[in-house]
């Protein structure tokens, strides 16, 4: 006999799911950040590209930190997680907007300014989280 599956997913569950999909978009956007600063590193302009390059590999490393400490992440030290989520999301705007002034013509680059966008609202879903709340908001 099988275990009845509930009717309903408590809070905890719905935490962990926002949790596993910020975890997840940063580790995407990371790989995307890492593969658009190599692209443009064997771009016959490259040297036009050198801010998007640096731009890309500091997204990358946050977006890795990031979801590293969120992957840990069971409730203590909120205010930590708050701190690295916003640093995050900023991060991956700034790289969006330098991503997108060279989007149409290089595919990689439109691909890290997705994955940054895509980065950079599941970071904000997860701050706006009851648990993750700035403490007069609660």
């Amino acid at each position: 006999m099988q275990p009845m599956t509930p009717m309903y997913r408590d809070e905890e569950d719905l935490r962990h799911d926002t949790r596993a999909a910020c975890v997840r978009a940063c580790n995407l956007c990371a790989e995307a950040c890492n593969a658009c600063a190599d692209a443009c590193l064997g771009d016959s302009a490259v040297a036009e590209l050198v801010i998007c390059i640096r731009t890309n590999l500091d997204t990358a490393d946050m977006c890795a930190t990031a979801g590293e400490i969120l992957d840990r992440f069971r409730g203590n030290h909120p205010e930590l997680v708050r701190s690295v989520l916003e640093a995050c999301a900023t991060v991956c705007d700034v790289c969006a907007s330098e991503c997108r002034a060279h989007a149409d013509r290089r595919p990689s680059c439109a691909a890290a300014a997705d994955a940054c966008v895509a980065c950079a609202a599941a970071c904000r879903a997860m701050l706006a989280e009851a648990s993750l709340a700035e403490p007069a908001l609660r």
